[in-house]
């Protein structure tokens, strides 16, 4: 009794806390409400235009004409400066304002801000939250550590089409996934509160549907129906809003013919009436402007009317908010109410970064200020080495060509075996290529004096002179790429030479950094030739060769993989790369990494993910091709699946088993199985639970991702993994948009990858 009646006392003091909470959360939001309209209350029209200008510091304009233009209140917040003495100059200026609203500093802190963490894709690889978030958290604390107050991150956009050159951005083809990794990065990047001294706001990018441009190409057109949004690419969206993003940066792409940036259905009705949305829009570089080359716009005039009117509050690199919204404000084009709720938006994200209560928050006081930004000291290298080695994924492993020993003679060849700047990948914020591991310092570390180590370049990442042009271009700072003036057979000679006198070769190939960047969509998914006329001279050597690639989107490598004794996938690993490929390469870390994003065979096979829709005639397995849906030129199916990836032990799932046959809605049952691991070694896998929804109202995938589970196993131990189901695991939104879950029969499949499943079914009453 008196256990009852403790429970009972918890309980009710559980409640009160979360009564308080709740309460407490509401007298804050009056408060933020009153502060915001107070101030809205006393603003002019210029002051109020002013706060939708987020300036790019950079030649566009000046340092010293913003700051002028930030003491005169017609500048918000600018993005690209990123360190306090660049920053404190211009919040002093808004400071000296007339109603010193604060600045904010944002920048794309997307994997990493001076520690560079793998790409989104090798984030993805880990299927570990708890690796996730230590990716946000690290890189939030830097951030503010150097004054930004808000990231253009978490890049939740679904991939399918690996033409796309900003794959690498993001974390894969699954919704189910890429949801789960955005709500982590959202926490991580805010904190208990953005307005914490070591918080930064999430700014969620980029809605909607960017990762859908018709044939890979960016900035492209995206045509889809409405179920195939709700149920497919909009969910990862939603669950960084859910989560307490601050803002959503808006996409470049047209959606259904409609701009993103002057859609008012996906701006007003979606985002805030639907979902409830009321953080700041922010549009992405320029894209007002490319109203008019959208052809929606006949002028500037009329793309920041189309925009502010669809929801845009924030217009980036700003010309036409500045320059056309006074004109429309007073033709009544524009009503005064619109240009409030826009300024009333950012007021309050300011407001949520802790602005308002101080200003020089994240800055600081100038005898405060670091005296090297750019120090190694300021990194978190065991952060970075630990996350990198988890996304690493085993792809091939022939005969136990790896782990790699520490002993005899190794050849490391490869235009990236050397190359840190391609280690940091796309989008690597402050990272700087001095900084990184590259694979050769790692294996040369990693064996000291025990092996030798002979390097050869090889060959060049391209030989063909437009594409290293191109990629040059993309780089304002310095060359991306540097070619090796000597012939392409000079290299190859040299690397044969090195792989004749080693006991084994370790081959780095794949892309440079660029080639899976904005802007970088490709028409093929091969390794340039100059490299596989590499791989191929070293295959004819005779001596075990592994092929460590390095790359930003799924490759085609079937040819590859056949002359590959061992292949492992690192995309692009980050600041500490080089040490963590060579952990997983000399077995010192036992690689768990699985695919978050399919491998096709060929370019031609695209698009090829994993839940596509059920159809009619589909192809099997075993049986004859003819007048099914399948490509008569080679196999069928992926090359390597989602949900893939080996390890250097083994592991064993047990038959399927559910608690019961039948779900009744608001019911839950469990699926179990038994995974043991049946090798020499510990290792890490991802269990994952995979549902079909057998006949529905409408075509459903073949499969969904509903759960998974990485857990860590003893040689030899087995454990039980369950998985509870509820009702929600199986409602979709159906050609009517109506969410909810179809009685009828469900399969039920558990694996260790999406492929390789142990099924069952049961029936939703």
């Amino acid at each position: 009794m008196k256990k009852l009646c403790l429970l009972g006392l918890l309980v009710s003091l559980a409640s009160q806390v979360a009564l308080a909470d709740t309460s407490a959360a509401a007298v804050q939001l009056q408060e933020k409400k009153a502060f915001v309209d107070k101030l809205l209350g006393q603003m002019t029209q210029d002051e109020k235009i002013g706060q939708l200008r987020l300036i790019s510091i950079g030649p566009e304009m000046p340092r010293e004409k913003i700051r002028e233009e930030i003491a005169a209140g017609r500048i918000g917040g600018t993005f690209n400066s990123r360190t306090a003495p660049e920053n404190r100059p211009m919040q002093d200026a808004a400071m000296r304002s007339r109603l010193k609203i604060p600045m904010f500093f944002a920048y794309d802190t997307i994997h990493g801000n001076r520690t560079i963490f793998p790409i989104g894709l090798g984030m993805a690889s880990s299927w570990d939250m708890q690796a996730i978030a230590k990716v946000g958290r690290t890189s939030a604390i830097e951030a503010a550590a150097d004054s930004l107050d808000m990231t253009f991150a978490p890049m939740v956009d679904i991939a399918r089409d690996p033409r796309w050159g900003r794959t690498s951005e993001g974390f894969g083809e699954d919704t189910y996934l890429t949801s789960k990794i955005g709500k982590v990065m959202v926490r991580s990047f805010q904190g208990s509160s953005p307005a914490n001294p070591d918080s930064i706001m999430a700014i969620v990018k980029h809605f909607a549907l960017y990762g859908a441009v018709e044939g890979g190409r960016d900035y492209n057109t995206v045509d889809m129906s409405l179920p195939k949004m709700y149920n497919d690419y909009l969910p990862p969206y939603r669950a960084a809003i859910d989560a307490g993003a601050g803002g959503v940066m808006v996409a470049l792409n047209s959606i259904n013919g409609v701009p993103a940036t002057s859609n008012t259905w996906l701006m007003n009705d979606l985002l805030r009436k639907e979902w409830g949305f009321n953080g700041v829009t922010i549009s992405d570089h320029g894209a007002i402007q490319e109203l008019i080359r959208h052809g929606v716009a006949r002028d500037g005039r009329e793309a920041a009317k189309l925009a502010i009117k669809a929801g845009i509050d924030m217009s980036m690199n700003d010309t036409l908010y500045g320059e056309e919204l006074p004109g429309l404000l007073k033709s009544g084009e524009v009503s005064q109410a619109e240009l409030d709720q826009a300024v009333r938006e950012v007021l309050g994200a300011k407001y949520d970064m802790g602005l308002f209560k101080d200003p020089y928050v994240r800055i600081g006081k100038a005898e405060n200020d670091v005296p090297d930004y750019y120090a190694d000291s300021r990194l978190h290298r065991d952060a970075a080495r630990d996350v990198a080695r988890r996304g690493l994924v085993l792809l091939e492993n022939r005969e136990q060509t790896l782990p790699l020993k520490k002993s005899g003679t190794i050849a490391l060849v490869g235009p990236l075996a050397d190359a840190p700047i391609d280690m940091m990948g796309s989008w690597a914020a402050d990272g700087k290529p001095v900084h990184s591991v590259t694979v050769r310092e790692g294996l040369r570390r990693a064996i000291g004096d025990k092996a030798q180590l002979v390097y050869a370049k090889g060959s060049n990442i391209t030989g063909d002179k437009a594409m290293f042009d191109y990629l040059n271009f993309l780089n304002f700072d310095a060359p991306e790429i540097v070619n090796d003036p000597r012939p392409a057979s000079v290299l190859i000679d040299e690397a044969v030479k090195a792989a004749q006198g080693a006991d084994v070769v370790v081959a780095v190939v794949g892309e440079s950094r660029g080639m899976s960047h904005e802007s970088s969509s490709r028409t093929t998914l091969e390794i340039p030739a100059v490299q596989r006329d590499l791989i191929k001279a070293l295959k004819a050597t005779g001596k075990p060769l592994v092929l460590v690639l390095m790359n930003g989107r799924p490759l085609s490598i079937g040819w590859e993989r056949e002359q590959a004794d061992a292949i492992l996938e690192t995309w692009f690993s980050g600041t500490e790369g080089g040490n963590a490929i060579a952990d997983v390469l000399f077995g010192d870390y036992n690689p768990s990494g699985k695919l978050p994003i399919t491998f096709p065979r060929s370019v031609g096979q695209i698009p090829m993910y994993y839940n596509h829709m059920r159809i009619g005639r589909p192809f099997t397995p075993g049986k004859p091709g003819n007048y099914t849906s399948q490509y008569f030129e080679e196999p069928n199916g992926p090359l390597y699946p989602f949900g893939y990836g080996l390890s250097y032990t083994d592991f064993s799932v047990s038959p399927l088993t559910l608690s019961s046959k039948t779900l009744k809605k608001g019911d839950s049952l469990q699926a179990s199985v038994k995974v043991k691991n049946t090798g020499k070694r510990d290792g890490e896998t991802v269990v994952q639970l995979y549902v079909q929804d057998v006949a529905a109202s409408m075509s459903r995938p073949v499969k969904e991702l509903k759960n998974f589970q990485k857990i860590l196993l003893k040689a030899g131990e087995e454990r039980t993994v369950t998985f509870r189901i509820s009702e929600d695991d199986l409602k979709f939104y159906n050609s009517q948009l109506k969410y909810a879950a179809e009685a009828g029969e469900f399969n039920v499949q558990v694996g260790l990858d999406s492929e390789s499943v142990q099924q069952q079914s049961f029936e939703l009453l």
